[in-house]
């Protein structure tokens, strides 16, 4: 990024034992990415912030099922949820004088994913990147709800995951 000091922290829980097993490097891995994520983009609205933030659950589809329910309407588990600040009505009246960022939240479920890893034939630390990438851009105001949109965020998704030698 173009700010030289700038520190980037992932808040990690992990919710469900299993993951531990599946994915033992989530932390470093999950920093590599989210350090990625930012060097490729270069955000605007971080820029001469001090340090930027999110928040990262590997949880699994009881959990992401019922959080998809409560915020989403949708009975059913799903890959990802994502929780952007940005989407908060004073996150850009605050965002002057922040020095540290938070982004939000993201949650990642481990029998969705675990299951489109097989699917898709890939592996499952590549597709947790697919995952991940995928939350964090839309942490970062990057969405899919247009076709437009979808091919940007797509565009930018196969950027950073060639960047991180993983070819979808």
């Amino acid at each position: 990024m173009k700010q030289k000091n700038m520190k980037t922290k992932i808040n990690l829980n992990i919710s469900d034992e299993r993951w531990n097993d599946r994915l033992p490097d989530a932390a470093a891995l999950s920093d590599n990415i989210f350090h990625t994520v930012l060097n490729r983009l270069e955000p605007d609205i971080l820029l001469e912030k001090d340090e930027i933030l999110l928040n990262l659950e590997l949880g699994n589809d009881d959990e992401i099922q019922a959080l998809n329910r409560q915020f989403r309407q949708q009975d059913k588990p799903t890959n990802v949820l994502s929780f952007a600040n940005i989407d908060d009505d004073d996150f850009y009246d605050e965002l002057p004088d922040m020095k540290k960022v938070e982004l939000g939240d993201i949650i990642i479920a481990l029998e969705t994913m675990e299951k489109q890893s097989i699917e898709q034939e890939v592996s499952f630390k590549d597709h947790f990147a697919h995952i991940f990438v995928h939350g964090i851009l839309h942490l970062l105001g990057y969405d899919h709800m247009e076709e437009e949109e979808r091919e940007q965020m797509e565009a930018r998704q196969r950027e950073i995951l060639n960047g991180l030698s993983i070819l979808r």
